[in-house]
C-alpha cells in the first residue's frame, strides 16, 4: 500500500474521514475480494497524483463492521467520496484509472 493511502477503522473513521480538511475517498474492501485486490494498484497509482488535494483511505469490512453498516455497504469494492464531513458520491465495483479519476474530478 502506498504511503499516500491511509488505513482507517470504525474507531478513527470520524477523525480521519469526516473531520478531514481534504476530501476523502474511502475504499471499502476485504482481503478475499478479487476485484478489491485488482483495485488496490489503481488506488496506489492515483494516490501520488492527488497528494495534497485528496486523502485516500481503506477500511477492511471484515475487521470493521460498524461503519460499512452505517453507510449501507452491501457489495465490495465500494468507493465513497466524503467532503466537508458528508458523503457526496458513491461508486460500486472495479473501476479503471480513467473511470476513477473521472469520478473523483467530478466531485472535488
Amino acid at each position: 500500500m502506498s504511503e499516500h493511502i491511509h488505513s482507517v477503522t470504525d474507531g478513527d473513521f470520524e477523525t480521519e474521514v469526516l473531520n478531514s480538511p481534504l476530501p476523502v475517498l474511502v475504499d471499502y474492501w476485504a482481503s478475499w475480494c478479487a476485484p478489491c485486490r485488482a483495485l488496490a494498484p489503481v488506488l496506489d497509482d492515483i494516490s501520488a497524483d492527488y497528494d495534497g488535494r485528496l486523502k485516500i483511505a481503506k477500511i477492511d469490512i471484515d475487521k470493521n463492521q460498524r461503519i460499512p453498516a452505517n453507510y449501507g455497504v452491501r457489495n465490495i469494492p465500494t468507493l465513497m467520496l466524503f467532503k466537508d464531513g458528508g458523503l457526496v458520491a458513491t461508486k460500486v465495483g472495479l473501476l479503471s484509472k480513467t473511470q476513477l479519476t473521472s469520478f473523483i474530478d467530478s466531485h472535488i
